[in-house]
């Protein structure tokens, strides 16, 4: 997976800053890549049920589905999947250490949430 940061690139937006964009450009794409393949297969089920059900789900098997969309919706489409993606990594970095947590405070029983 390899960002393409001039998908946003248009005459409109020039006069425009903005940072998260800019800040994107600059990295490479390896650590794209590395920051795309640390999302867990949970993760990635979540954000592809969730961009299904805003742009529909019919079963491609069945139908021929073509969407069309402008690039204003289409990059909206893609922030609210980066958003919905770095939520759920916060949270299940959370899950996780509520779970380191509280298999330290209790060693003893594992069962145990006291």
């Amino acid at each position: 997976m390899v960002f393409n940061s001039d998908f946003l690139n248009d005459n409109a937006q020039e006069d425009r800053v903005n940072p998260l964009l800019k800040y994107l450009q600059t990295q490479s794409p390896e650590i794209l890549s590395h920051v795309a393949k640390s999302a867990s297969p949970e993760i990635k089920q979540i954000i592809s049920h969730n961009v299904q059900g805003l742009v529909g789900m019919m079963p491609s098997e069945h139908f021929n589905v073509k969407i069309t969309t402008d690039k204003d919706n289409l990059a909206g489409l893609l922030a609210s999947a980066m958003m919905t993606g770095y939520f759920l990594r916060q949270m299940e970095q959370r899950m996780h250490l509520e779970d380191l947590a509280d298999s330290v405070a209790s060693p003893h029983d594992p069962t145990s949430k006291d």
